[in-house]
Formats: structure tokens, sequence, C-alpha cells
């Protein structure tokens, strides 16, 4: 079966590009299962419940999030009981939502357990990812084989930890947050059954920083001043990963960076 995961969204220029590029990637790749993550879909920080219900529209299955998942307070409406909406797993205490799922394929043929985690260094101070993707892991793989790790960080060295520490175990490991999507995809030796990547990369405006207005960015760089960030609109592009499993075994075949351009309308 083939997976495939989209980075960031980011506002509605990455949603546009995501409505457009979606039915085409599934055709053209064979794609079984989208996983796309939605934190930054609500314009550029956070995610609602007409957001989401629009990404789901857009054929994806399961919607993966981050630090920024409680930062519009209307997600609150649907995120307890919502379990194709993700929030990291590793959040303390009683949270709302919903840190891992298990979802079937449209044909009801096939299931894929999908776990978000977020990163600590340089990040809030969560529980541990490695321990919750651990403990996580072994509770879906009673159910299935085929497990896709969201690892939502900011430090490329937590990342690689966890897919190493993960190495043989699930699928997939795949960063996601930094919106720069890295060029080092591959199947971990020695077991050769664990896909990893440090960054998915983007989706939306990559004529940007991370999806931000450039001279809005100089400008608080520059003078480090409060200034008001609004997201960038030239060259918008759908950036992420197809990996494709054996659904009976867990093991990951391949791993392949998409990025789609989307033409102006």
């Amino acid at each position: 079966m083939k997976i495939l995961m989209v980075g960031d969204i980011v506002g509605e220029p990455g949603r546009d590009a995501l409505r457009k590029i979606i039915p085409i990637v599934k055709q053209r790749e064979g794609v079984d299962f989208v996983i796309a993550n939605g934190e930054n879909s609500a314009g550029g920080s956070g995610i609602t419940p007409k957001i989401f219900n629009e990404l789901i529209s857009c054929g994806v299955d399961v919607v993966t999030s981050g630090d920024h998942v409680f930062k519009k307070k209307e997600i609150m409406d649907i995120i307890s009981y919502q379990d194709r909406l993700l929030r990291p797993a590793n959040y303390p205490g009683q949270v709302p939502g919903h840190g891992h799922t298990i979802v079937s394929t449209k044909d009801n043929k096939k299931k894929i357990g999908v776990i978000n985690v977020a990163g600590r260094v340089f990040m809030e101070a969560l529980e541990c990812p490695f321990r919750t993707a651990l403990e996580l892991t072994e509770k879906i793989k009673k159910e299935t084989q085929v497990v896709i790790v969201d690892m939502h960080a900011e430090a490329t060295s937590e990342k690689v930890a966890l897919g190493w520490y993960l190495n043989g175990k699930v699928s997939a490991v795949l960063g996601t947050h930094t919106h720069i999507q890295t060029a080092d995809e591959r199947i971990l030796p020695p077991h050769d059954h664990t896909a990893y990547i440090t960054d998915i990369g983007m989706t939306g405006p990559i004529d940007s920083v991370i999806g931000r207005d450039i001279e809005q960015i100089l400008i608080r760089f520059l003078n480090h001043t409060p200034t008001r960030f609004k997201i960038a609109t030239e060259n918008i592009q759908v950036q992420g990963v197809i990996v494709e499993v054996d659904e009976k075994k867990g093991n990951a075949l391949s791993i392949k960076r998409i990025q789609e351009k989307v033409d102006a309308a």
C-alpha cells in the first residue's frame, strides 16, 4: 500500500494547493491513504472545525498537528471526539483529544495506525516523545502492523534519534514542524523496515520565510520589534513523501519525496 503524508499546511494558499493536488497525486501514484499536518492551516497558526472538515473533504484521511493545535479555541468543539484529528500524544495531564488513531482505508481492507508526538528540544516541556511513541506503537500493533509516526519537532537531532529508537518497530518516522523539506529520506538499516525523513516540508508558499511574507519577517529580524506576519502568496507547492508499505508485515518498502507546484489561477 502507498501512504502519502503532506507537510505543514500554511493558511489558505496551502489549503487551496492541497485541494488541487491531492486528487492528481492519488491517481498518478496509486495512493491508498493520506495524512496531512494541519496545525498551521487556519491563518498560519492553528486549525478550526470548518478547516478540518475542508481537509477531510479534500481526500485527507488523518490530520496531525503540533504545538499550535490549540491556538484556535473553536477546535475544542470537536477535538475530544474526532479521532481523525490528532494532537501530540505526549501532552501531560488530561488534555482533550487523541494522540493516535487507527483508520481503515476506503475499501476497509487495510488499517493504518497513526501516532502524533511533539519534540521537547527548543519547544514546550511535554512528556517523553520516545516512551510515548513506543508505548502507543505496542498498543497499535495488536490491531495492525502499519504504524506511521509524525514527529513534530524543532531539533533535527531529536527527530533522528526517534527514528533510530523506533527503527524496526514502526513503518515510518516522518518529521514535521520546520517547514523545510530535507533530503535525507531512506529506509533505516539494519532492519530495512522503517522509513525516515527529518522533515517532509511545507504545503504553502515557497517564496517566503516558512510561509510568511518575506518583507515582514525581515523587518522583525532587523528591527526586533513586534510585527504582524502575513501569509505569503507566491510559488505555492505541496510537499511531502510517499511511503510504500507491506501492509501484512508493516515494512516500509520505499520512501519518495514529492514537490508538486501549483499553477497560478
